[in-house]
């Protein structure tokens, strides 16, 4: 398959929904061989903050010299980005070659009476391969939704489990109430295996001590109180934590220093894993991170900030930086939601800091909600809203009125 036909097989069976539950990807891994039995995980679960702890963990691991492989949900720039093995995407002969073998043993299910594979376990499942081919020594591998029934949670080889912060998200999925959320996040502690934690709100934070406490995992918990001699920036964050004294970060955003504290706790552990690391390394890891899309500087004169944030923690965590990187300035939001988020709440918590509101359907997406529709629900907090009909519109409208 070529990498065209592989994102058009993906959205056909995109169709198919979300489907929790390992029923389907044990079978679908079983008559791959089972490629994940041979790897060693770190995992990682949470609702915002998954993405950047992961990178900063997979590039102090590769600064050590070890074979990481990442596992990311969602992409943001291009489709290959979801498989990297040392931050190199998987080849796109490697994605059509390995997609093929899937497509094949779904093929075989599917003729056996089995539901066909949804998209994410059919990408689980190619990830794995990949991973299996690469010889990895350690994959940091996210969950794509939750984690108890999250198609990433047959592996029994987790060296470390990580979550991040817990907060309302996906609520047809995983329930209505912060502890029904976490009891789905700590879904992938293993019996004995070490855990790393956020510091969480004391409804998840119960919940999760719990889950460790039944399963004999030791659980060390980020404090934000152990952060001190913090200097913010925008291209660079320095803060000290765990006894390291000025660590260094390259992304932005108010929150990041508390990712990168949970990051440094997660390489502590590690180290006692199997997979040490010198302070020298350790630090040039944090330093040498890339993470792109969140609170990314993607422009100066004036600033253009990219930021993903899509429920309603990850807005106030984008009103925060906002507010704190940006007082006082005239700031113009370029805005696109899909369907299925809470916006209302998202636009609540952040109308205010907006001069100007342009809203845009996130392209190429089923799940897109309307430029007109995200619009007249701006329009209730906001007097300046105005819908375009293209990403680039925006941008360039964005670009006539920063002056």
């Amino acid at each position: 398959m070529k990498e065209r036909e592989v994102v058009e097989y993906i959205e056909q069976i995109s169709g198919l929904g979300i489907v929790p539950g390992l029923g389907s990807i044990r079978e679908l891994c079983e008559r791959l061989g089972n490629p994940q039995q041979s790897l060693r995980f770190v995992h990682v679960a949470g609702t915002n903050g998954k993405g950047s702890v992961s990178a900063y963990i997979g590039a102090a691991l590769k600064s050590g010299g070890y074979r990481v492989g990442r596992y990311i949900s969602p992409v943001i720039f291009e489709y290959r980005e979801k498989i990297q093995v040392n931050d190199r995407y998987i080849t796109r002969e490697a994605l059509g070659r390995l997609a093929e073998q899937v497509r094949q043993a779904c093929d075989g299910m599917t003729a056996e009476g089995w539901p066909q594979p949804t998209a994410f376990e059919v990408e689980t499942a190619m990830a794995f391969l990949y991973f299996r081919e690469k010889s990895c020594d350690i994959v940091v591998l996210e969950t794509g939704m939750g984690g108890l029934l999250d198609a990433t949670n047959i592996i029994d080889s987790t060296v470390l489990a990580v979550i991040t912060s817990v907060s309302m998200d996906h609520m047809r999925f995983l329930g209505n109430s912060l502890e029904e959320i976490a009891a789905q996040k700590a879904g992938i502690l293993k019996k004995g295996v070490p855990a790393v934690s956020a510091k969480q709100q004391p409804e998840a934070e119960k919940v999760i001590a719990e889950r460790a406490a039944e399963l004999h995992c030791p659980l060390t918990v980020a404090e934000p109180a152990g952060i001190t001699h913090v200097r913010y920036g925008l291209e660079k964050q320095r803060f000290s934590y765990g006894g390291l004294a000025g660590l260094e970060i390259p992304l932005a955003g108010k929150y990041q220093v508390e990712n990168g504290a949970l990051a440094v706790e997660a390489l502590k552990i590690l180290g006692e894993q199997g997979f040490p690391l010198t302070e020298q390394k350790l630090r040039q890891g944090l330093m040498q991170t890339v993470w792109d899309g969140r609170f990314t500087v993607a422009g100066r004169r004036p600033f253009f900030i990219i930021d993903g944030a899509h429920n309603e923690d990850g807005a106030k965590r984008l009103a925060e930086s906002l507010e704190f990187y940006f007082t006082n300035k005239r700031i113009i939001y370029i805005m696109g939601v899909l369907k299925d988020k809470e916006y209302g709440k998202m636009i609540a918590l952040t109308h205010a800091l907006a001069d100007q509101i342009i809203t845009v359907a996130p392209p190429d997406n089923p799940r897109a909600l309307p430029a007109y529709e995200l619009a007249r629900e701006a329009a209730k907090f906001h007097s300046d809203v105005t819908a375009v009909d293209s990403p680039e519109e925006a941008v360039e409208m964005a670009g006539l009125l920063a002056g």
